[in-house]
């Protein structure tokens, strides 16, 4: 549960607010992926060796993730890491977003709980808060891992909703803290 809530506190933020809006750029090319959190699939996915993720949401969704990005990869438990984040924000997003977040290892549940997006984003101080405006974004949020983090695969699924509960994104992460040799 540790591992979870800086990783998707890190996203949240940096999905949705702690942005910097670029020049646009090349019109973000879709690909649905199956919503696995295996990360092996084609489309939106990216998979490393130790850790991947899956944008599972469609394209009717408000954020469409393209790339995410971390250092050190993989993550190691006790150090910073950085999360570099580049998507598309379809139209505006308003305050009262909300995002359900469940971590599980293996099959059992850790946390299954709902934040507020522009909340979190005030909270970490971002530099952008709510609404968030239609644009192209890239992120960077950096922040602690703690050392306590137990050996295992942690899956982080992320249902992101607009404040009139449409859906907003889907981002599932998978990251494995099992011992390598």
């Amino acid at each position: 549960m540790q591992l979870a809530i800086p990783i998707f506190s890190a996203l949240l933020v940096a999905l949705a607010h702690n942005a910097a809006a670029t020049t646009p750029q090349t019109p973000l090319q879709y690909r649905p992926s199956s919503c696995s959190p295996t990360g092996l699939e084609l489309g939106g996915a990216k998979a490393l060796s130790e850790w991947s993720w899956v944008d599972c949401g469609t394209e009717t969704d408000v954020v469409h993730l393209r790339s995410l990005d971390i250092s050190p990869d993989p993550p190691v438990p006790g150090k910073e890491l950085t999360v570099k984040v580049n998507g598309t924000v379809e139209r505006r997003v308003e305050d009262g977003a909300w995002v359900d977040v469940v971590v599980k290892i293996g099959v059992i549940k850790l946390l299954a709980r709902k934040f507020d997006i522009c909340e979190e984003a005030e909270n970490a101080n971002a530099t952008v808060q709510c609404p968030v405006e239609k644009g192209e974004y890239a992120v960077t949020q950096s922040f602690d891992l703690p050392k306590e983090i137990p050996p295992g695969k942690f899956t982080v699924l992320l249902r992101g909703y607009t404040v009139e509960d449409e859906p907003m994104f889907c981002l599932d992460i998978v990251a494995d803290f099992r011992h390598r040799k």
